[in-house]
C-alpha cells in the first residue's frame, strides 16, 4: 500500500508571520487516523512537515487472527472479593446525592470490603451476549473488548503485587495488610499489530476509561484516594508487578489510597518493597521485537517519555451536579448494566441505531457529563485544551447540526440537517452484509479534538499522552450519560480525518482525538446473560 503526499501550502514569504505547520499533514486525502497518528505526534513536537514513518504503509495480518498473549496470572492461591456488591448497588439511587456528600451504600463495611466493591463497580464483568462476537462486557468500553489494561493492588507488608482478575472475581495471591496502592497499566502486544502505532493510543485512551469507573467506584463506595501519574523512574515498578514482559507495559498510574504507608513511585518503597528509585534508563523492547515490529518499538520509546513531575492529586469526583432523575437507569446497578456500544444480531460487527426523536435531556446531561475534567493539574491542562464538537439530529429543542460543547451547555455552530448523513460516508465500517452502521441515525456524534502544536507547548512531550487519558476519561462520562438516557455510546476512531474535519468545522491543525457515536438502540432479541455478582 503506497500512500501520496498530500499538497502543502505555499512557503510564508519575506516579512509574513512565520508557518504554523501544513495544511494537510501528508497522507492519502481522507486516510484514517490511525495512519496518521505518528505525523500528529511530529508535528506537534515542531516538525512542520512531518513524513510517515517507513512501516506506516507494511502490510500487516487482519486484527482477527491476532492471539492476545495469556494473561499475566500468577499461581496459587485467589482472594475472592466481596459478594453483594450488585445489590449495594441497586440499592443506591442515581444519580443520588451532589458529589461530596456519602454516596456509601455500605458505610459501616471494613474498607478493605469498600475497596473490593469499588473494584468489582469498575471492572467486574456484566454480561455475557452469546450472538456478540466480542465478550465478556464490562462497565467501561474497549477495543475489540481485548481489556488490555490490568490492575494490581499491593499486597502490604512486602508481599508481592496482587492481580486482578475480574472475570475470576478475584485478587491473586495473599493479603498481609490493609491495601495502599492500586496500580494501572496497559499491555501493548494484546493490541493486534495491524495497529501499528495507533497501540500506544489506544492503551492511553483506555487508561483514561478506566481511571474515570476506578474513581467512580472509589467515589461510591467512600474510599478517598489520590492520583499519582509516572514519574521520571515510574518504569521500575513494571518487573515490581511480576510481569516478565515489562517493557511491552505503558508507564503505571499509581492510585494512593488515604490512610496507606509510603507511596508507589518517586524513589520510595513500593507494595512488595521493590524500590523504584534510580533504576536507569526504560529498556526497550528486544532487540529482534524491534526489528520485527518498529512500530511498537517506537510507541514504546514515546510512552517512556510520558512523564510528570505532580505531586498526588486527590481523586475528587467522576460524576456531574446537577443531573436530574433517570427512568432508564434509577440507580447505579441499573446504569452500569445499560451501558453498551450499539448491540448487533446473530454475530455481526458493528453497531444498530434507529432513527428516532430524543428529549432535551439526553444532550444536556451528555454535556455535563463531558465537563467534568480528571484529577491532577496536567490532565485537568490537557482535558481544557480539548475541543468538543457535536452533530446534533433529532434533539428536542435544538437545531439540527454542528454544535460545540463547552461548560456543560450546547451552542449551535451551524445548522446543517445533512451532517450526521455526511459522517456516515466517511466512516470506515459502512453498512454491509456482515456490519452495521448507525451514524446516520444517530442524535449525537460526539468528537474530541485538540491542536497538537498548542498541547505540545503547553505540557511538552507529555502532554501528547496527557490528552489521550483525558479523552478517555470524557468519552466514558459520556457513554454513562447515554446509559441514563437509554442509548448506545460507541467510542471509535474510524472517521476518515480530513474530510471529517470539513464536516465538523475544524482546523486543519486539529487532531481527533476519539469520537463517540450515541444512538437510540434497537432491540435484537439477543440473550443477555447476568455476570454481577
Amino acid at each position: 500500500m503506497t500512500a501520496p503526499t498530500a499538497p502543502r501550502a505555499a512557503d510564508a514569504g519575506a516579512g509574513a508571520p512565520p508557518r504554523r505547520g501544513p495544511v494537510d499533514l501528508p497522507g492519502p486525502e481522507g486516510d484514517n487516523s490511525i495512519a496518521r497518528e505518528p505525523l500528529w505526534y511530529a508535528y506537534g513536537a515542531g516538525d512542520d512537515a512531518p513524513e510517515a514513518p517507513p512501516w506506516t504503509w507494511v502490510p500487516q495480518p487482519p486484527p482477527d487472527t491476532h492471539v492476545p498473549p495469556p494473561p499475566p496470572r500468577g499461581g496459587g492461591p485467589r482472594e475472592t472479593l466481596p459478594l453483594g456488591t450488585h445489590d449495594r448497588l441497586a440499592a443506591l439511587p442515581h444519580p443520588g446525592p451532589p458529589p461530596g456528600a456519602a454516596r456509601c451504600p455500605g458505610a459501616a463495611e471494613p474498607v478493605g470490603d469498600r475497596l473490593g466493591r469499588a473494584l468489582v463497580t469498575a471492572f467486574g464483568p456484566q454480561r455475557r451476549e452469546p450472538e456478540n462476537p466480542y465478550n465478556d462486557h464490562r462497565p467501561y468500553a474497549s477495543p475489540r473488548c481485548l481489556f488490555p489494561v490490568h490492575a494490581f493492588v499491593d499486597g502490604g507488608a512486602g508481599m508481592p503485587w496482587r492481580l486482578l482478575e475480574p472475570d475470576r472475581h478475584a485478587l491473586t495471591g495473599t493479603r498481609e495488610a490493609p491495601a495502599e496502592n492500586i496500580v494501572l497499566t496497559g499491555r501493548y502486544t494484546s493490541v493486534p499489530p495491524a495497529y501499528q502505532w495507533f497501540r500506544g493510543s489506544l492503551i492511553a485512551i483506555e487508561l483514561g476509561f478506566v481511571l474515570r469507573a476506578l474513581s467512580l467506584g472509589l467515589e461510591l463506595f467512600d474510599v478517598p484516594a489520590r492520583l499519582r501519574l509516572p514519574g521520571p523512574d515510574a518504569h521500575a515498578l513494571l518487573p515490581a508487578l511480576g510481569l516478565d514482559d515489562a517493557w511491552a507495559w505503558s508507564l503505571p498510574f499509581v492510585v494512593e489510597l488515604d490512610g496507606g504507608g509510603a507511596p508507589a513511585g518517586g524513589g520510595g518503597q513500593v507494595g512488595g518493597g521493590a524500590q523504584v528509585g534510580g533504576a536507569g534508563p526504560a529498556p526497550g523492547p528486544p532487540g529482534h521485537l524491534a526489528r520485527t515490529d518498529p512500530a511498537l518499538d517506537a510507541l514504546i520509546r514515546v510512552n517512556r517519555e510520558q512523564t510528570y513531575d505532580s505531586a498526588p492529586a486527590p481523586l475528587t469526583t467522576a460524576v456531574p451536579a446537577g443531573l436530574g432523575p433517570s427512568a432508564a437507569a434509577p440507580d447505579w446497578a441499573e446504569l452500569l448494566w445499560r451501558r453498551h456500544s450499539g448491540r448487533m444480531p446473530r454475530a455481526l460487527h458493528g453497531m444498530s441505531g434507529r432513527r428516532a426523536r430524543v428529549p432535551a435531556e439526553a444532550l444536556d446531561s451528555a454535556a455535563r457529563w463531558l465537563s467534568v475534567p480528571p484529577p491532577g493539574p496536567e490532565l485537568a491542562d490537557a482535558f481544557d485544551l480539548l475541543t468538543t464538537t457535536a452533530v446534533v439530529q433529532g434533539v428536542d429543542g435544538q437545531t439540527d447540526g454542528v454544535h460545540r460543547l463547552r461548560d456543560g451547555t450546547a451552542h449551535l455552530l451551524r445548522a446543517d440537517p445533512t451532517a450526521a448523513e455526511r459522517l456516515e460516508e466517511r466512516y470506515g465500517y459502512g453498512v454491509s452484509p456482515v456490519n452495521g452502521c448507525g451514524i446516520r441515525d444517530a442524535p449525537l456524534t460526539v468528537f474530541l479534538s485538540v491542536r497538537t502544536r498548542e498541547l505540545f507547548e503547553r505540557l511538552g512531550t507529555a502532554g501528547w499522552g496527557a490528552v489521550q487519558h483525558a479523552a478517555g476519561w470524557a468519552a466514558h462520562g459520556l457513554c454513562l450519560s447515554a446509559a441514563a438516557s437509554g442509548l448506545f455510546a460507541r467510542p471509535v476512531r474510524a472517521f476518515q480525518e480530513i474530510p471529517t474535519q470539513r464536516v465538523l468545522g475544524l482546523a486543519p491543525d486539529e487532531m481527533i482525538v476519539l469520537s463517540v457515536v450515541v444512538g437510540v438502540p434497537q432491540d435484537t432479541g439477543g440473550a443477555l446473560l447476568d455476570l454481577r455478582l
